[in-house]
């Protein structure tokens, strides 16, 4: 017998409108691919060569304004005959853009960074949001610390010789003295930071410490003064707030500053969930919205999908590359939002997904690394998508013991579906289907499709079985197999209890009695019983489903025979 009931659904647990952000497939017509090869022939390397030329140009102009500078020079910002080489460090930088062929649109003002000294961009879905940092005139960046050994870069130039000859601008951009952060989003590409270098007056950006070290981009950015993360260092999130606060507020003395606050690259269907660093110091931010326009997405960089050298090939190989960036006005916070960071990048967040016209959701970068163990596991990598901030924040689970439970959830699974049949759930539970558990099934299956997916894994232990995995619930259980109140269940009354109960065969029942008994002395403990429960609190909620079937039946004066 399987009861009729109504399964309540908490809304804000719902399944997002958009299932995976971290995803992009690039399919080319026949035509495309003739202008790909007709483009790698006979246009791309020279634009290579505008762009090596420009970038030389650009290194050479940023290592001599870096030369022979103090300590106490370091510490604070640029000025002089240093910041008089900017104007024309972030010309070569457009120009490099310009000869890729991207045509950039811009919408809205630009704040100062007195009205706001962080500048937040969104999406982040490529290394090509990079060219934000271009059109902002090197703004200071939060950096790698590595990257100041980066020996090479440009600005305008730049812009111009990776094709994004119009830059669309919308709004107004504002001043450091008026903003001194920018957000921008959404971040889609590694070349989302060129558009720092297209800017007037190159923002500050954040970066790891070790990027210092690499070959290509240290010197540039290294220029703008950016903020440098040391992953090593278990106080550099703390010195980076800090530091932060202390420019944001000067002011409008130092650059402003750009964040991607999603903090990983999407494929720019959704507005991930915003860190909340950029918020931190409590002072007006401009949102930056950056949309590419090109029917062909060649710039979406994300964890699966397109190799960052193939996305700048293929942009390289069009005859033009159409941005657009919207400055947003200036999001000035209320005193609620100064004294919560949550709250200030939520609200952000939500006024640049209007304006994008798209939805936004709970993932974030731990999913990214969720769907990459999801991988390891053999498992589709989407299994690990499961809005990680927002299951945290409703169910208070730790992201350690999440990934114990996608490690549990594996080994229950099929490896090719990433989801768990009743007969594995079953097989798992080492009992029979029966309907006590098709009930506790249909409970955990949130959306009726007779799978259990991780997502609903996890929110059937902490909603339904869990809550009934308590002390009163194991003592009842416990005493119902022990006959004679001994303090100890024996394997012969394990087997008669579970072979009438739910028609479980002794050779299961023996396979179970062996991992509750842990030490072995063919006797079941009340301590036994319990640590294994918290293993698998699965057994809890189906004892329950059993015992208020079994008073169903006896109600309506069935026998027991009918659970089995």
């Amino acid at each position: 017998m399987k009861r009729q009931i109504a399964i309540p659904r908490q809304m804000s647990l719902i399944t997002p409108e958009i299932l995976n952000p971290f995803v992009h497939k690039i399919h080319l017509s026949f035509m495309q691919k003739i202008q790909i090869v007709f483009m790698s022939l006979f246009v791309v390397p020279i634009r290579l060569l505008m762009i090596f030329t420009c970038l030389i140009f650009a290194w050479m102009l940023a290592k001599a304004s870096l030369a022979f500078r103090s300590k106490e020079e370091q510490d604070k910002p640029m000025k002089g005959w240093r910041n008089m080489l900017r104007p024309v460090i972030v010309l070569f930088c457009q120009g490099v853009f310009l000869m890729g062929g991207f045509w950039i649109t811009v919408k809205g003002k630009l704040a100062s960074c007195k009205e706001g000294p962080i500048i937040a961009l969104a999406p982040h879905s490529s290394y090509f949001d990079s060219l934000v940092i271009v059109y902002l005139n090197l703004s200071t960046i939060v950096v790698k610390s590595s990257t100041e050994f980066i020996p090479i870069f440009g600005r305008r130039a730049i812009c111009f010789f990776y094709g994004f000859q119009n830059v669309k601008v919308k709004g107004q951009p504002v001043g450091s003295d008026v903003a001194p952060i920018l957000v921008c989003a959404p971040h889609s590409t590694f070349m989302d930071a060129f558009v720092i270098f297209y800017c007037s007056t190159l923002p500050s950006s954040l970066s790891r410490k070790e990027n210092s070290a690499l070959p290509i981009l240290g010197s540039l950015i290294e220029y703008t003064q950016p903020l440098y993360v040391q992953r090593e260092d278990p106080n550099s999130r703390k010195n980076i707030m800090k530091e932060m606060t202390r420019r944001a507020k000067t002011m409008g003395e130092w650059p402003q500053i750009i964040i991607f606050p999603e903090g990983t690259c999407t494929n720019r269907s959704c507005l991930i969930g915003f860190k909340q660093g950029a918020f931190y110091p409590g002072v007006p931010v401009q949102p930056v919205c950056i949309r590419y326009l090109n029917s062909l997405d060649t710039y979406t960089w994300t964890w699966e999908g397109p190799g960052a050298f193939t996305c700048l090939w293929l942009s390289l190989c069009q005859f033009n590359n159409k941005l657009e960036l919207e400055f947003l006005p200036v999001y000035n916070p209320n005193e609620e939002e100064k004294q919560d960071p949550t709250l200030y990048a939520s609200n952000v967040r939500q006024k640049m997904a209007e304006s994008l016209k798209i939805p936004f959701t709970d993932h974030t970068y731990d999913d990214v690394r969720l769907m990459q163990k999801a991988a390891k596991l053999n498992l589709p990598h989407t299994a690990g998508l499961i809005e990680f901030q927002k299951l945290h924040s409703k169910l208070g689970i730790s992201f350690d013991q999440m990934n114990e439970l996608l490690d549990q959830f594996g080994a229950i699974s099929q490896k090719d579906k990433g989801s768990i049949t009743l007969g594995e759930f079953a097989a798992y539970l080492h009992v029979p289907v029966s309907p006590a558990l098709e009930e506790m099934f249909s409970l955990y299956d949130r959306n009726g499709s007779e799978t259990i997916d991780f997502r609903e894994y996890i929110i059937g232990l902490s909603l339904i079985s869990q809550p009934v995995n308590n002390d009163d619930t194991l003592k009842l259980a416990f005493q119902l197999f022990d006959n004679g109140d001994k303090g100890y269940i024996t394997q012969e009354e394990l087997t008669g209890i579970l072979t009438n109960a739910f028609g479980i065969d002794d050779l299961d029942v023996e396979k179970l009695f062996q991992e509750v008994d842990i030490n072995k002395d063919d006797k079941i403990t009340f301590d036994e019983f319990r640590k294994y429960a918290e293993t698998k609190p699965e057994y809890a909620k189906l004892f329950m489903t059993y015992q208020e079937l079994k008073k169903v039946l006896n109600t309506n004066g069935n026998g027991i025979s009918k659970l089995e």
